[in-house]
């Protein structure tokens, strides 16, 4: 009975959060990855870069959430770069796909010291609805819920818009999240708010190890705020790096995520490792639920497969990385 009542709270939490127009970010940004959190980062560095991400969460729990991801970005011109990403979210008989088109431009502050800024605009087209073809009677429900008569398809546009500051290895990056207001009918999603404007901020260092030691270490900080309840989020991040001659990589990580009013309870913590060869990428994270669901699942799980084409470097210091390759 308690394991039920377990399934049923985690439902209802997925279902109230889980569907809110955007893309479910976990740690598929530490994947080397940052434009998953903004569009400011759309062209910066190797001019075509490709990132595909699936993510598990909740292991052993039936219908928790399932999602795969495409990330894609390149630079158009010395100082400008465009991006895209498209997801597939399903939770529990809950399906929703999105689309999201993206643009960049980068400008020098200060060539001497190092200091760029950067603007950004994304355009999102996000699609919901209802798998019914799962909805089965039951000895506790003999009958479907006559409420449900067809599979609530509703769309959505919607934008968002950052700016990131960059000085040397230092990034500073804020971002509004989905400005519009959700369309949908009231009829259909009674119970979740029609406002999902949520602001980000996701900042860190890249430092140099020894001299010749090929080492980089990044610590980085990452905070998610929701308009609507004010409920908000942070990851501390730690990675790094090890370089060998021929500029590939591997890198081992860890993070940690917390909700804002309870820093010593920790929502999950998890390592991360990967590697870049060539042109090929690979990234997987664990989380551990650190919560009493814990019991009842093996944790969440991102694999991130990713690949490098056209490498070069911008004539303009701005669209460069900080990252040592």
């Amino acid at each position: 009975m308690r394991k039920s009542i377990i399934y049923l709270l985690f439902f209802f939490i997925a279902n109230s959060y889980g569907q809110e127009l955007n893309l479910p970010v976990f740690t598929q940004y530490l994947a080397d990855n940052n434009f998953v959190v903004s569009p400011t980062y759309a062209g910066i560095g190797d001019n075509l870069k490709i990132r595909a991400n699936g993510l598990t969460q909740w292991v052993g729990i039936k219908g928790a959430p399932d999602n795969q991801s495409l990330y894609g970005d390149f630079r158009i011109s010395n100082r400008s770069g465009v991006g895209f990403s498209m997801y597939n979210d399903r939770n529990g008989n809950t399906i929703q796909t999105g689309f999201k088109f993206s643009f960049a431009h980068h400008l020098v502050l200060d060539y001497y010291s190092k200091q760029y800024l950067s603007f950004g605009i994304s355009y999102n087209i996000n699609n919901f609805r209802i798998d019914i073809n799962n909805f089965n009677t039951t000895y506790e429900n003999p009958i479907l819920d006559p409420f449900v008569t067809d599979d609530r398809r509703t769309s959505n546009n919607n934008f968002d818009v950052g700016v990131l500051y960059r000085n040397k290895g230092f990034f500073l990056s804020f971002n509004v999240n989905n400005l519009l207001e959700k369309d949908f009918d009231e009829a259909i999603r009674v119970s979740e708010p029609n406002l999902l404007l949520n602001y980000q901020i996701y900042s860190g260092l890249t430092i140099n190890g020894p001299k010749k030691s090929g080492l980089e270490f990044e610590p980085s900080v990452y905070y998610q705020m929701f308009a609507s309840d004010k409920r908000s989020s942070t990851d501390l991040n730690f990675k790094v790096r090890k370089f060998n001659r021929n500029e590939d990589y591997v890198w081992a990580g860890i993070s940690y995520r917390f909700l804002n009013d309870q820093l010593l309870k920790p929502l999950n913590i998890g390592p991360m490792v990967g590697f870049q060869k060539n042109i090929f990428y690979f990234g997987y994270a664990y989380q551990i639920t650190t919560n009493e669901l814990s019991a009842y699942n093996s944790g969440t799980h991102v694999v991130t497969i990713g690949l490098n084409f056209l490498q070069g470097i911008s004539d303009c210091p701005c669209a460069q990385s900080a990252v040592h390759k």
